[in-house]
C-alpha cells in the first residue's frame, strides 16, 4: 500500500473552501473542497468520493496543487498537433497565394485546395488533405470564396430594366384598409 500524499500547508482548509466559493470553475471548486476534507483529516478515499473522483485522481490533483497551488487546479486546454508547415513554409505559401496563380506556369486560373495540396507536396514534401488546407489558410487571415455563378447569355441592360420597373412591396401595401379597433369590451369599433 503506498504513502499519503502530503498537501502543501500554506493554504487551511477554510482558505480552500473559502476559494471555493469565489472561484468560476466548478471543477476547480470540487477539487479545492476535496483537498479542504485531506486536510480536515478526512480519509482518501472519502476526500475522493465527495469530489466525484477516485483516489488516484485525488493523489494527482494533489500534485498539481502541491506545485502550482489552486491555479494548478484549472484544466489546462490541450496543446494540440504541431503544425504540418514551418512559419517560413507557410509565410512562402501566403506569397504564393498573394501572387496568384500565372495560368501558363501553375496550370490553373485560381488557387482550389487540391492545387495548394500539390504544391506542398512538391515543394516542401509533406502530405496534407484539403481540409488541412482550408484550416491553415482560415488561420492565415484567409478566406474561401468562390464566384457567383452566372448564366453566360445574360443581359445587365435587360436586368437593370426589370429592377427599375418592378414595384417596391411597401409602397402596395398602404393603400388596403387598416383592420377595425377592438375597444375594451371586446366589441369592434369604428
Amino acid at each position: 500500500m503506498g504513502q499519503p500524499i502530503a498537501v502543501r500547508r500554506d493554504y487551511t482548509s477554510a482558505q480552500l473552501r473559502g476559494l471555493a466559493t469565489r472561484c468560476q470553475d466548478v471543477a476547480q471548486a470540487r477539487r479545492l473542497l476535496s483537498l479542504a476534507a485531506v486536510i480536515d483529516g478526512a480519509s482518501r478515499a472519502a476526500a475522493a468520493k465527495q469530489g466525484g473522483m477516485d483516489r488516484q485522481t485525488l493523489r494527482d490533483w494533489a500534485h498539481r496543487f502541491n506545485e502550482a497551488g489552486p491555479e494548478g487546479l484549472i484544466n489546462q486546454a490541450a496543446p494540440g498537433a504541431t503544425p504540418k508547415l514551418s512559419a517560413a513554409q507557410r509565410k512562402k505559401l501566403a506569397a504564393l497565394i498573394e501572387r496568384g496563380p500565372i495560368p501558363a506556369v501553375d496550370g490553373v486560373v485560381r488557387w482550389r485546395a487540391c492545387d495548394l495540396v500539390q504544391w506542398i507536396a512538391e515543394e516542401f514534401g509533406i502530405s496534407v488533405s484539403d481540409d488541412t488546407v482550408y484550416r491553415m489558410l482560415k488561420r492565415m487571415g484567409y478566406a474561401h470564396l468562390s464566384a457567383r455563378p452566372r448564366a453566360y447569355k445574360q443581359d445587365a441592360g435587360l436586368i437593370a430594366a426589370f429592377k427599375k420597373t418592378s414595384p417596391r412591396a411597401w409602397r402596395t401595401s398602404a393603400t388596403q384598409p387598416r383592420p377595425a379597433r377592438r375597444s375594451r369590451s371586446g366589441f369592434r369599433t369604428r
